[in-house]
């Protein structure tokens, strides 16, 4: 049934292909970005520029205060951001501790006050093994305790929790989704690094389902 939603929305082409999904399921989409410091701000720019096009109302909210008690990754501190292939012991640096349990809650809030019935975002199978709070249990249990944490429940959906990058951008591909304008590197320069893990998986994603990724490369 369509309803109205809250889609956590980096800018990236996961949430990216979870925000027009949502959409083609005929949601009411409130999008919803943070700032929490992150090297690769630029993505919050692409978010920006998307959500106008779209008409979809759209709200940054800045929490880099918190970098004052999450220290230790290389998104946030001056830690040189890993290169190579994206796996647990190499992309361990980028882990902002406790981050998406943040995002969650605050947009989980945001939802509550607005009436709508879920927050959307974009958890998928090949952060499992990195990144503990995009795991199928994190996201149980989060749905669980975001039931009861207000008077009425809030559901947290993640549509690709099971599938991969690929199976992602090939969902977007048949929506006709213009990945030109999302922003992976995990590198805050202007164009993107392609060496990182996150521009690795990027690249491996496209050319897996044998298209061309429309960003210019260093």
């Amino acid at each position: 049934m369509p309803q109205k939603v809250v889609v956590i929305y980096s800018g990236g082409m996961d949430s990216y292909t979870v925000l027009h999904k949502a959409i083609a399921d005929g949601h009411e989409v409130y999008a919803l970005s943070f700032n929490y410091g992150q090297r690769h701000v630029k993505e919050l720019e692409c978010a920006a520029q998307v959500c106008r096009e779209l008409g979809i109302d759209h709200k940054v909210v800045d929490i880099s205060a918190i970098n004052q008690l999450l220290a230790g990754s290389s998104l946030t501190d001056n830690i040189e951001v890993p290169e190579g292939h994206y796996e647990a012991e190499n992309m361990k640096s980028t882990i902002v501790p406790n981050r998406n349990m943040i995002l969650i809650s605050l947009a989980v809030g945001y939802a509550d006050s607005i009436k709508a019935k879920a927050v959307y975002y974009g958890a998928h199978s090949g952060d499992h093994f990195i990144y503990p709070d995009c795991r199928p249990e994190f996201v149980e249990k989060m749905n669980a305790v975001c039931q009861i944490a207000n008077y009425d429940p809030i559901d947290i959906v993640s549509p690709y929790l099971h599938e991969s990058k690929i199976e992602i951008l090939r969902d977007g591909l048949a929506m006709g989704l213009d990945y030109s304008k999302t922003w992976t590197c995990y590198n805050g320069r202007e164009l993107a690094c392609g060496k990182c893990g996150a521009c690795r998986e990027r690249l491996e994603a496209f050319a897996l389902n044998k298209a061309k990724d429309p960003l210019p490369y260093e």
